[in-house]
């Protein structure tokens, strides 16, 4: 991939999960970075007002910069809605935080959970086709998509809370596709039979929506599609033996094909016989627990697989430095292939 302007819409990739914990803020994280060495330009978002993301990418000095004591000076996300929030006006330029030659950062603010009752107050008045409903609605679209085009990112990795909050809704008929991350545990198969439904109410209700927009007030460009297409799903930290799932998590990765097929993608026809995580097609990717690694590149402020001796990774640590990144590059070669984004990676 080239640094050239895209001429096409950029793919915007939510990670979503309502139950936490999973590990989805480090999956943006290090996507991010592949991506990047890959020679894409990314956007990383982070749209959950816990900042995790932005605590990755960023030292403490960094976002005290970016977070000075008024909200409306704020070089976040929160700075960029805050005119709405305050009833001031319309969004504000996003500000891009550079964490690289290729990656921009669209910082995240714990001050954005103050965005969370406009936003739910904004959507019913939307199918009245009241301007300030949409131009609440349309926020994050707005702020991320413009951010695209001056970053001029290939792609853009969002990054959400656990929640089926007013905030994801906002963000996620944003997103033109959408991944989950799941843990290989009861909660997370309970999680996606709350997420499938509930994103498919949303899409259904933006799209009717829509036809209440205001003429002559949006561009094209300013109002989501809210197509929020399901591209997989990514089992994070599970543990290994023997190059297999140990039996408790097994149980419940076995049942994962199924579940997420039912909840997540309205299909209600049974399984092809034989068919489990290792030959699911929505199964994007089996992410290991590498342990130790991930202490090693919080305190490095860098993914675990551009750890070096440097960094304390010494001896066997390399081989699962390595291993890490070879996960992480098919990892962003398959979720390119369905967003359409070219991303290769030289296995040799």
């Amino acid at each position: 991939m080239g640094d050239s302007e895209a001429t096409t819409v950029t793919p915007i990739v939510a990670f979503f999960n309502n139950k936490g914990g999973v590990g989805k803020t480090s999956l943006v994280f290090h996507l991010a970075w592949m991506y990047a060495d890959m020679g894409a330009r990314v956007l990383a978002v982070d749209l959950d007002p816990q900042a995790n993301l932005t605590g990755m990418f960023l030292t403490d000095l960094e976002m005290e910069i970016v977070w000075p004591d008024r909200a409306e000076d704020r070089s976040s996300v929160l700075g960029a809605v805050y005119p709405l929030i305050s009833g001031t006006g319309d969004i504000a330029e996003a500000r891009i935080q550079n964490c690289g030659e290729s990656i921009g950062l669209l910082a995240g603010d714990l001050g954005l959970s103050r965005f969370e009752d406009t936003l739910a107050e904004a959507w019913p008045r939307c199918f009245g086709g009241d301007e300030r409903a949409f131009r609440v609605m349309t926020a994050f679209h707005r702020v991320v998509t413009g951010a695209c085009r001056k970053f001029r990112a290939e792609v853009a990795l969002v990054d959400l809370g656990p929640n089926l909050g007013a905030i994801n809704r906002a963000a996620l008929i944003t997103a033109s596709h959408f991944a989950v991350p799941l843990g290989p545990d009861l909660f997370s198969l309970q999680g996606l039979r709350n997420l499938g439904p509930t994103i498919r109410r949303w899409r259904t209700d933006w799209i009717s929506m829509l036809e209440k927009a205001p003429q002559g007030v949006f561009g094209p460009e300013d109002l989501p599609a809210g197509t929020i297409e399901p591209i997989g799903y990514v089992f994070m930290r599970h543990s290994i033996r023997r190059d297999r799932p140990v039996q408790a998590y097994a149980r419940w990765m076995d049942r994962m094909p199924g579940e997420y097929s039912h909840a997540v993608l309205d299909e209600q026809v049974n399984m092809p016989e034989g068919l489990d995580f290792d030959t699911d097609p929505n199964c994007l990717a089996l992410l290991k627990d590498y342990r130790s690694l991930m202490p090693m590149a919080q305190e490095a402020n860098k993914p675990m697989f551009k750890l070096t001796p440097a960094d304390g990774a010494f001896g066997g640590h390399q081989s699962s430095v390595q291993a890490c990144y070879w996960d992480f590059a098919k990892l962003a070669e398959g979720i390119g292939e369905r967003i359409g984004v070219s991303a290769s990676w030289d296995p040799c």
